[in-house]
């Protein structure tokens, strides 16, 4: 019988989601790079953008200048995108970090760490164009 190969050593993924975005992180010891669709961090032109991203790295201090995080977004627009990836960096933070990355994490925002569960209500077939609650506006007279 022929032996399997052994595959290498992959880091695990942690998942974040926002709506229609999925964001899958990477971690593992490094230098502190922090790759968001093979773009670092930094180089991220909207602030905002770049801002929520970094929240669960700047909510941790120097703890995460331990290891490398790889993001890979996507679905959604770009702010789904990056809360789904803020999400993945939070959780992967927790798993390296332990407990007390969890306490800081939902002390500051529970949605680092939890799932939003809230979507919009579909349309409804008779004004479908209008949205799902819209009635034909009466007249009193």
């Amino acid at each position: 019988m022929a032996k399997k190969k052994k595959k290498p050593d992959t880091p695990p993924m942690y998942t974040g989601k926002r709506r229609r975005a999925v964001a899958r992180a990477r971690i593992e010891p490094g230098t502190g790079i922090v790759k968001i669709n093979a773009v670092p961090v930094d180089l991220i032109q909207n602030e905002l953008i770049r801002l929520r991203v970094l929240e669960p790295l700047l909510l941790v201090g120097d703890a995460y200048k331990k290891f490398n995080i790889t993001v890979n977004a996507t679905g959604g627009g770009q702010l789904g995108q990056a809360d789904a990836a803020r999400q993945a960096i939070a959780r992967s933070l927790v798993a390296q970090l332990g407990d007390e990355a969890k306490k800081v994490f939902l002390s500051y925002d529970r949605n680092l760490l939890v799932y939003d569960a809230r979507r919009t209500e579909p349309h409804k077939p008779p004004r479908s164009s209008q949205g799902p609650r819209r009635y034909k506006q009466r007249s009193k007279r």
